[in-house]
């Protein structure tokens, strides 16, 4: 087990808070769970979300792009798609 501190509550507001001692390292802004197990009071870093990436500015960052007209987007199928439709094709022949 590490180190142990000792953490002074005091009130803020409505609310109680702990003074978490600098020797621990807590970043400040980081948001926690508490919850009580056996009459103790458990802490621990709540996951932090995943980063998003905004993009709805980027159509303005590159002006002379145009979007591709409807006849110009075309992909290969995929492996898979081509499989499957071999597939139900031998299926349909080997019925008849």
């Amino acid at each position: 087990m590490g180190k142990e501190y000792t953490a002074k509550s005091f009130k803020s507001g409505n609310s109680v808070a702990i003074r978490m001692p600098a020797g621990l390292g807590v970043e400040p802004d980081r948001e926690w769970i508490a919850e009580w197990v056996d009459g103790e009071l458990h802490l621990r870093a709540k996951p932090q979300a995943k980063r998003k990436i905004d993009v709805s500015g980027f159509a303005g960052k590159a002006p002379w792009l145009k979007p591709l007209p409807p006849e110009l987007r075309e992909f290969e199928e995929r492996p898979s798609t081509i499989a499957a439709r071999k597939r139900l094709e031998e299926e349909g022949r080997n019925k008849a």
